[in-house]
């Protein structure tokens, strides 16, 4: 697609200023490019004084924007001699998108990790740090290692934090240039530092920052927060941004409580539907109706639970509920050496660490019969949103910005530009298949991977959960088809599988791990045979996830296919009350092979625009109530982001 095109394409979705930047930041690569060429005799020495020289400039007061240029051009030259790449014109135009504090929506395959260094060396030349937040431990630690010779070579120090470090390191890799990690990590990273510094006024933060340091007491682990990059934005930025990130304090359990978890599981077994409580799939929310108060209060107890009030007992077995009803092994959870944990749904990966609250993990965790883990109260606490607020500079890239490009611009005050594809896109797809039954639809996906593997083509089949992807991978090794399977259970071997996933007739199961900062390559007879397949089996809760799996076919002028094949019993549908969903599959008229019109898809579609409404609602009413709260800790004179309370 044309520069032009793009222009009209964002101008119509009401971007106004698209055209004009695109224009703009299109002839100044070209000059880029241009500047290049005069740097190619420079020996290595040279040009890294070279870049000593511009951080003096950038140190001196010499605006970045003035030295963007040269910076681009030397990082350019760089990424050539130690990686055998040079940065095309539109990686260019995403690193000025980037540098100008914006999202630059670039679409899977066009090479974001490079792009990134572009905006990252040319912060960095301040020396305040820059941080390149990515989605998970394995990119991190994979980016910090493919790019720090571009950055090396022009004499910037790169670290990567990760989630087993010790602070000692970590304090080590915030001090270098450009510090690479996982915005859980530098989230909570920051929330320590808080508690290290200790409750104080707002706009003493500096201050109590300077008497900290000469306390001699623990020294801090960030340096500050100047500037950060985040890849996968949208991901970070909306879809983590519902589960705020919050350090507890350990609160050992008792006999009483431990009982109260088991004996809570088990009574919501001898309770009514309608009757005694009310399960609201929507919402994921339970409560108990009179009657089902009444029925608790009289069931037979043991002696511990007599310390423990009546109002915390109904608590607890609506949370019982809640955890019966609304959350499922291998979707929402895995079990792991007898341990909960949770699966991010954006991601697919397990998120180590994390504990839901309120006594909703420890419920799960009586559900699956597993030792119950100690409560946590709040030492600290922020939202994504307020964490990336703190920022001087924030940026981010992703492929799938577009569909949120209003709540990201009313929450971080920053722009959402579409930066153009290296090579025309030639992505094909394929009319939506929807069936009545799972079985139904998981046989058809059987015969359609069969009928591809024929034609030796790479296949992607993506599933929503860990459950599903087994459940599939199963009636394929009973027809003797060879695959891979990547969920949360096997992210250790993700970079092996995902290396094969483009050889011919290769079939790979996954979860959303594959949607998420990987490259899948194909083999030249792949291409020629049609190139890589995806095969999506659901519609997820929000259609950037969708555009992520589909987004894997494709890339870089490569030929490429997508096809969904849905069912009335997908996860998706599970948010509508059990009896509209059970009318809804009794009244649906299917064929032979139990296929339903595709008309359907409609229905999927509001389902989806449903849910991605609900989500929306959470993030807002979250970042309100934190404003709110802040505003309150501020009227108070403490840092809002410590003792918080429920």
């Amino acid at each position: 697609m044309s520069i032009a095109s793009h222009s009209y394409h964002w101008m119509k979705t009401g971007f106004r200023p698209s055209k004009s930047r695109l224009s703009r930041w299109s002839a100044l690569a070209g000059q880029i490019i241009k500047r290049g060429e005069s740097l190619k005799k420079l020996t290595d020495d040279r040009l890294e004084r070279y870049s000593l020289e511009l951080r003096w400039r950038a140190k001196s007061g010499e605006p970045l924007k003035k030295i963007l240029p040269e910076a681009y051009a030397l990082v350019r030259e760089s990424a050539w001699r130690t990686l055998k790449m040079a940065h095309f014109p539109v990686q260019l135009m995403g690193g000025m998108a980037l540098f100008e504090g914006g999202i630059a929506e670039m679409q899977t395959g066009e090479g974001k990790t490079l792009t990134a260094v572009l905006p990252a060396y040319l912060r960095a030349l301040m020396g305040k740090g820059c941080h390149v937040v990515t989605v998970n431990d394995y990119l991190a630690k994979r980016d910090s290692e493919l790019m720090g010779p571009v950055f090396n070579k022009l004499g910037l120090s790169v670290g990567c934090i990760t989630s087993d470090m010790e602070d000692d390191d970590r304090r080590i890799a915030y001090g270098l240039d450009i510090t690479y990690g996982t915005a859980n990590e530098m989230g909570f990273d920051f929330l320590r530092d808080r508690i290290r510094i200790g409750a104080s006024a707002p706009g003493q933060l500096e201050q109590a920052i300077s008497n900290h340091k000469s306390s001699g007491k623990e020294p801090l682990v960030q340096r500050g927060n100047y500037f950060a990059l985040i890849d996968e934005a949208d991901s970070v930025l909306i879809d983590e941004a519902r589960t705020p990130l919050i350090i507890g304090l350990i609160q050992p359990n008792d006999a009483a409580s431990v009982n109260l978890f088991r004996w809570s599981n088990r009574a919501t077994h001898q309770l009514e539907s309608e009757v005694d409580y009310v399960y609201e799939p929507k919402k994921r929310s339970a409560y108990l109706t009179d009657n089902g108060c009444r029925k608790v209060l009289l069931m037979p107890k043991p002696s511990l639970l007599d310390s423990i009030d009546t109002e915390r007992i109904y608590k607890q077995v609506e949370q019982s509920l809640v955890a019966r009803f609304g959350f499922l092994k291998d979707r929402d959870y895995v079990v792991v050496n007898d341990e909960v944990v949770i699966v991010d749904e954006s991601t697919g990966r397990m998120m180590e660490g994390r504990k839901w609250q309120d006594g909703l993990h420890q419920s799960i965790e009586a559900q699956e019969h597993v030792p119950i883990t100690a409560a946590t109260g709040q030492a600290a606490r922020i939202t994504v949103q307020s964490f990336f607020q703190n920022y001087t500079h924030l940026a981010g890239m992703t492929g799938t910005a577009a569909l949120a490009e209003k709540e990201i611009r009313k929450t971080y005050k920053v722009s959402v530009t579409s930066i153009p594809t290296h090579r025309p896109c030639i992505r094909e797809g394929s009319q939506p298949r929807i069936f009545k039954t799972l079985q139904d639809k998981r046989l058809a996906v059987v015969e359609e991977i069969e009928r591809l593997r024929e034609k030796r083509c790479s296949i992607l089949v993506g599933t929503p959960s860990v459950e599903a992807s087994e459940e599939l991978g199963d009636l394929l090794a009973m027809k003797a088809i060879p695959h891979q399977i990547l969920n949360a259970k096997y992210h250790e071997q993700e970079a092996e599988i995902v290396k094969k996933a483009g050889e011919p007739s290769r079939v790979t199961i996954a979860t959303n791990m594959a949607g998420r900062g990987t490259d899948i390559l194909l083999k030249d007879t792949v291409r020629e045979n049609g190139g890589l397949h995806v095969i999506a089996t659901e519609m997820h809760t929000s259609a950037r996830i969708d555009r992520q799996l589909i987004g894997r076919a494709a890339r870089q002028g490569d030929p490429g296919h997508y096809q969904f094949f849905l069912s009335l019993e997908d996860e998706l549908l599970r948010c509508l009350e059990l009896n509209q969903l059970e009318n809804l599959i009794r009244s649906a008229k299917a064929d032979d092979r139990g296929e339903l019109s595709s008309g359907w898809i409609s229905f999927f579609r509001k389902t989806q625009d449903f849910l991605e409404k609900l989500h929306r609602k959470q993030r807002k009413d979250m970042l309100k109530q934190e404003k709110f709260r802040i505003e309150m800790f501020h009227k108070m004179g403490l840092d809002p982001y410590l003792e918080w309370t429920e």
